[in-house]
């Protein structure tokens, strides 16, 4: 799906406020109702708009520790990595998980109400799963910045990126 101005200050207002109905959507767009409606279906279909969510405080639902662990598998086989992937998905502690280059092949962060509950995650998932070689934590003293808005310029229209394959 090809974003022009108009999708992408839809996307840009959404991530401001999900809640806002239609109608404001629209007026803020520079749409009326119905076509700026079916604008959003279409975003949501292609899947670009994947959901909408409350943004929660942490801290104010007793979840004030936020860990970085860097985390090295033993190999990089694909089994080992599935059955890493795996793993992470069913922990709820773990609120993000990427696959890094360099060092170290996992950066996830971890989002506990304590330090007794993070050597717990410790001790009872993480170094209990097959394959983990090391993990390196980072315990985060604060935040400066949290965004849930990806850096979509409304005015910007760009092409999109082209795969490498032909």
């Amino acid at each position: 799906m090809q974003l022009d101005a108009i999708d992408r200050k839809i996307i840009a207002a959404l991530q401001q406020d999900g809640r806002m109905t239609i109608l404001d959507l629209a007026a803020r767009v520079g749409l009326s109702g119905s076509p700026c409606a079916r604008r959003v279906r279409l975003l949501e279909e292609a899947g670009i708009i994947t959901g909408y969510v409350a943004v929660v405080d942490q801290a104010r639902v007793g979840l004030s520790i936020s860990v970085f662990a860097s985390v090295k598998l033993e190999r990089q086989r694909e089994e080992e990595l599935d059955r890493f992937s795996d793993a992470v998905r069913r922990w709820q502690e773990v609120v993000d998980c990427y696959l890094m280059t360099g060092q170290r092949d996992y950066l996830l962060r971890i989002v506990v109400p304590d330090l007794e509950s993070y050597e717990r995650f410790l001790k009872d998932k993480l170094t209990r799963l097959k394959g983990v070689a090391s993990i390196e934590s980072s315990f985060a003293l604060g935040q400066i910045k949290r965004s849930n808005a990806l850096p979509i310029e409304p005015d910007a229209v760009r092409a999109p990126a082209r795969s490498g394959r032909r």
